[in-house]
């Protein structure tokens, strides 16, 4: 692997007596796809929100290109594009207005907020009121919220949940465009089928532990089974288990 862009080490986070993330590292390269898999509970969001700064870890440290959050605040805020899972958008904005107020925020041209939503498919529907809109549709929204600044690094929590079928391919076009553009790229996924299409490398999460970290391609080549990912992620479960 190529320089790493961002680096994670031994990363962990507790509350009170509850630890929701053991000790986690994990490197990834510019222009790399990774997936965070797992069920609810996995620690997935955690890992995400904590690599963004919104959540501060118990101990271990996070970098993007050579930064901190605690000695470079805005630089580290200005390379990451974050989706989060759940948003509540303003009740009376359009989907224009609400890429628009963001892209003030980054300081984004307004004719990259058209092209975006053109992108994800809202053009047409652009001057209606976000909430008005189906999950899918404030998926769609949130993506292009994340990749407006064209970021190093894209922070991307269940992006593909209520998508239909046509958008989630048009999802795994899009990252690999981003990651082809040298855009690190990490997401969080229960759908292993997403991470066997359009990932380089997966993460599989279980209350709070990594249980494998690694390339795609080797997990499949090393529990060979039917199922793709799904089936070696289930016989490499199962194999922990028995040792």
């Amino acid at each position: 692997m190529s320089e790493p862009l961002l680096c994670v080490s031994q990363l962990s986070k507790s509350i009170g007596r509850s630890t929701l993330l053991h000790p986690c590292s994990l490197e990834a390269a510019r222009g790399e796809i990774v997936a965070l898999c797992g069920g609810n509970g996995a620690g997935k969001s955690t890992l995400i929100r904590m690599i963004a700064g919104i959540s501060q870890p118990t101990q271990g440290r996070v970098q993007i290109g050579g930064l901190s959050w605690a000695q470079h605040r805005a630089a580290y805020a200005d390379s990451i594009g974050y989706m989060p899972d759940e948003f509540q958008f303003g009740s009376a904005l359009t989907a224009l207005e609400t890429l628009r107020f963001y892209a003030a925020l980054r300081r984004v041209p307004d004719d990259r907020v058209l092209e975006l939503l053109d992108t994800v498919g809202l053009s047409e529907v652009r001057g209606r009121r976000v909430s008005t809109y189906s999950k899918g549709m404030r998926q769609r929204l949130l993506f292009a919220q994340a990749m407006l600044a064209r970021p190093p690094l894209l922070l991307l929590d269940e992006p593909t949940n209520g998508l239909d079928p046509y958008w989630m391919e048009a999802f795994g076009r899009l990252i690999r465009q981003a990651a082809g553009e040298g855009q690190t790229v990490v997401f969080s996924t229960h759908q292993l089928n997403i991470a066997e299409s359009y990932a380089d490398r997966a993460l599989f999460m279980a209350s709070g532990h990594v249980r494998y970290a690694g390339d795609v391609g080797a997990l499949k080549a090393q529990y060979r089974h039917d199922g793709g990912l799904y089936g070696a992620f289930h016989a490499l479960v199962a194999a922990q288990a028995e040792a």
